[in-house]
C-alpha cells in the first residue's frame, strides 16, 4: 500500500505540474468543443447524462451552469455536431430523476470537471474513450467582519487555493478499472492558525481499484443493464442528499476514506443498492494522509425509483465504530462510541405543482458511558414557474436534537457523520446537530450563464443547554476547546440569530464559474450572551457579522 502511494503521488506531482495557462492555450487551438459524444446511449440520454455532470457541484455553487435540453452545452465556440439521433425506443429509459431541492444532489462518478479523452475536442484522441482525466483549480477570496466562529474579533481576508487533478482507466481493461484523484489546497493571508479544514498539501483524495460486471445482474424492464461494481482503495465521493456523506465541496479540503464499496444496479436501473465500509482519512496538513484506525463507517443504501416520476425513495442504513485514541485532539476522539442509524428519504414531485424532499433519521447507540438517543429530519417543498427567469420559490425546515441534559447518561446531540455544511449556512456557524432551521430561498435565472440566489434563515438551538457548533473557537481551534459555544445552564437562551445570504453566479466560458457572495448575520440571544458573559477571553462585539467571498472556478477540460 505505502508503494502504491508513493507512484501515486510521484504521478500527481507530474499531472499537477502543467500549466493551466498553458492547457488552456493548447485547447483553444485544438478547438472546443460542447457536446459529448455518448455513443448508443443517444441523444436524449447523453444529454441528461451531461446536465447531472453538470447540476452535481456540492453546495449547489454551480447547478446553473449547465447545458439546456434543448442545446448544447454553453461555450464560447460553437459545439461540435451531436451524434445522429437514435432510434426513439432507445432514449429517456432512465429510470432516474434528480431532486429538486437545493444542493441535494451528489457529485458525479467521477466527478464532474472529469471528461473522457475523446470528448476534449482533440480529433486525434477522438476514439480515446477508454481514458478519463481531469484538471480544475479554484480561488476564492474572503472577507470575513466580526467572525463568530473566534473568539477574536476584527477583519479577516486569507485567500483559499485548491487544484485537483484526475486520471481514471475504463473499458479497455475490463472488468478491472482504475483511477486516482489528487488534491493541493492552500491558504494564505489568514490571520488564524490554519487547520485542516483549509489546508492539506499535495495529496491522494482517490486512488481505487474496480471490478466492473456490466451485465452481472442481468437487466430491468426496460433493457437497462444492471451491473455489480466493487471497489477497493481510497474514495472521495457523496450520497443521498449529502447531509451524511459529502465531499464536501465549499470547504476547501475533501472528505475521504479508505475502504470497500459494492454496487448492484446503477443509477439508471428501477432499484439499486450501495453499500460501503470505510475508515475516514485523517487530513495531515503537510503529511501524506492516512487512515484513522480507530473508526469505522458502514452502511447500506436501496434505491427505488419505479415510481420516481412521482416518488423516489431510498431507505437506508448508516453506523459508526470507533475505539477510543488515548492521542485523540478532542474529548469525542477519546471515547469509545458505536451509533447506528435507519433512516428513510423520499423525493419528487406533485404534478407540475410542487416537488418536495423529506427525511428521517434516528439514532441510537452508546457515547462513551452514555447512551446515544438522537433524531433529525429535513424537509423541503418548493416550485418552479415557467417564465423566462425560471423563477423558483422554496421553503426549508430542519432539525436535530442536542443534548438535552448535559448531567444525565444520555447523549442526545444529533451526529451529522461526514456530512457537508453548507448549505445549513453559509458562514459555516450551524450543522446538522442541535439546530431548528427553517429557511425560505428565491432563484432567479435570467440567462443561462447567469444566476442569482437569495434567502433568509432563522437559527434556533434544539437543546439551550448543549453547543452552537462552530463558534469561539469550539470546533475548528488547533488549541483545546474553550468550552465557550455551550451554555450548560441554559440561561444563555435559544435564539442563535438570523441571516440574509445572497448570491450571483456567472459562466463567463464554458470552463470558466465566477460566484460572488454575501451574507449578513444577524445575532440573537443566545450569541449576544455568550460574548457578554466572557467579557476577558471573547472580544466583545455585537455578533452580527459580515461575510463576503469572491470564487473563480477554472477546469482544464
Amino acid at each position: 500500500m505505502k508503494y502504491f502511494r508513493r507512484m501515486a503521488l510521484a504521478s500527481a506531482v507530474g499531472i499537477l505540474s502543467i500549466n493551466p495557462l498553458q492547457a488552456e492555450v493548447g485547447r483553444k487551438l485544438s478547438g472546443d468543443s460542447g457536446a459529448t459524444q455518448q455513443g448508443a446511449q443517444g441523444v436524449g440520454q447523453a444529454r441528461v447524462s451531461d446536465v447531472d455532470k453538470w447540476l452535481s457541484q456540492s453546495d449547489g455553487n454551480y447547478k446553473w451552469a449547465l447545458p439546456s435540453l434543448d442545446t448544447s452545452a454553453a461555450s464560447d465556440k460553437p459545439a461540435a455536431p451531436l451524434p445522429a439521433q437514435p432510434e426513439a425506443s432507445k432514449q429517456n429509459t432512465s429510470y432516474y430523476r434528480r431532486a429538486d431541492s437545493y444542493a441535494t444532489n451528489p457529485d458525479s462518478d467521477p466527478p464532474r470537471y472529469v471528461r473522457r479523452l475523446s470528448e476534449i475536442g482533440v480529433d486525434a484522441l477522438k476514439d480515446i474513450t477508454w481514458l478519463e482525466i481531469g484538471f480544475e483549480h479554484r480561488t476564492r477570496y474572503e472577507m470575513r467582519h466580526n467572525d463568530i466562529r473566534h473568539v477574536e474579533g476584527g477583519f479577516d481576508n486569507p485567500f483559499f487555493l485548491r487544484s485537483r487533478a484526475y486520471l481514471g482507466i475504463k473499458e479497455i481493461l475490463d472488468p478491472f478499472r482504475f483511477a486516482v484523484e489528487f488534491q493541493d489546497s492552500r491558504v494564505y493571508n489568514h490571520k488564524f492558525p490554519p487547520t485542516d479544514q483549509e489546508r492539506n498539501l499535495y495529496d491522494l483524495i482517490q486512488g481505487y481499484g474496480e471490478l466492473y460486471l456490466k451485465d452481472a445482474l442481468g437487466e430491468d424492464d426496460r433493457k437497462q443493464n444492471r451491473p455489480l461494481r466493487f471497489r477497493a482503495g481510497r474514495m472521495a465521493y457523496e450520497v443521498l442528499d449529502r447531509r451524511f456523506l459529502a465531499r464536501n465541496e465549499w470547504r476547501n479540503t475533501t472528505n475521504t476514506f479508505e475502504g470497500f464499496r459494492l454496487n448492484l444496479g446503477q443509477q439508471d436501473n428501477d432499484w439499486e443498492v450501495d453499500m460501503w465500509g470505510m475508515q475516514p482519512v485523517r487530513r495531515l496538513q503537510t503529511e501524506f494522509d492516512e487512515a484513522n484506525h480507530h473508526l469505522w463507517f458502514f452502511g447500506a443504501i436501496g434505491h427505488w425509483r419505479k415510481w420516481s416520476d412521482i416518488i423516489t425513495l431510498q431507505p437506508y442504513y448508516m453506523g459508526q465504530k470507533q475505539t477510543a485514541d488515548p492521542n485523540g485532539f478532542t474529548a469525542t476522539n477519546r471515547l469509545d462510541r458505536e451509533i447506528h442509524m435507519p433512516s428513510l428519504r423520499g423525493y419528487g414531485r406533485i404534478g407540475n405543482l410542487l416537488d418536495y424532499d423529506l427525511n428521517f433519521s434516528y439514532q441510537f447507540g452508546t457515547n462513551g458511558t452514555q447512551v446515544h438517543d438522537a433524531y433529525g429530519y429535513t424537509a423541503e417543498v418548493g416550485r418552479n414557474f415557467n417564465y423566462a427567469w425560471k423563477p423558483r420559490v422554496s421553503a426549508f425546515y430542519g432539525y436535530a436534537t442536542g443534548d438535552r441534559n448535559p448531567n444525565d447518561n444520555q447523549n442526545n446531540r444529533f451526529d451529522r457523520f461526514f456530512g457537508f455544511a453548507r448549505p445549513w449556512s453559509s458562514d459555516h456557524y450551524v450543522i446538522y446537530e442541535n439546530i431548528k432551521a427553517p429557511r425560505i430561498r428565491f432563484d432567479l435565472q435570467p440567462t443561462q450563464k447567469l444566476g442569482f440566489e437569495a434567502s433568509y434563515a432563522w437559527f434556533w438551538l434544539a437543546s439551550k443547554t448543549d453547543r452552537l457548533f462552530d463558534s469561539f473557537d469550539g470546533n475548528i481551534s488547533v488549541t483545546k476547546d474553550p468550552g465557550f459555544n455551550r451554555d450548560r445552564t441554559g440561561r444563555s437562551g435559544d435564539y442563535v440569530g438570523s441571516a440574509l445570504e445572497l448570491r450571483v453566479r456567472y459562466q463567463p466560458a464554458s470552463r470558466v464559474n465566477i460566484v460572488v457572495g454575501y451574507s449578513h448575520f444577524i445575532a440573537g440571544e443566545f450569541v449576544k450572551n455568550v460574548i457578554a458573559a466572557h467579557p476577558t477571553q471573547i472580544d466583545q462585539r455585537s455578533g452580527n457579522t459580515d461575510f463576503f467571498y469572491v470564487e473563480v472556478l477554472v477546469s482544464a477540460f
